[in-house]
């Protein structure tokens, strides 16, 4: 089963840019998954159980580093990575 994935990342903190990154980088480099940026949030697509290992891993990294962080998703049953917003 792929699934798709919204989400925003908010490090409660002021030097909240370098975490968000960092986060996105890290997602972007696993080869399992499809991470698309735009202005508000990313979304990731792929394979249900890489997608949650990898959020798993990456979640746990930024509670540890930044326990004061926030992250809001939207989770979807179908991979829609190829879908054209109208």
């Amino acid at each position: 089963m792929r699934i798709s994935v919204d989400i925003s990342l908010y490090p409660l903190t002021e030097g909240y840019v370098e975490p968000i990154l960092e986060f996105i980088n890290k997602l972007e480099a696993n080869p399992n998954l499809v991470v698309k940026r735009n202005s508000l949030a990313t979304q990731v697509f792929g394979d249900y159980r890489a997608v949650m290992d990898c959020l798993d891993a990456e979640m746990e990294a930024v509670f540890n580093a930044l326990p004061h962080s926030v992250f809001v998703m939207k989770f979807i049953g179908t991979d829609r990575a190829d879908v054209v917003d109208v």
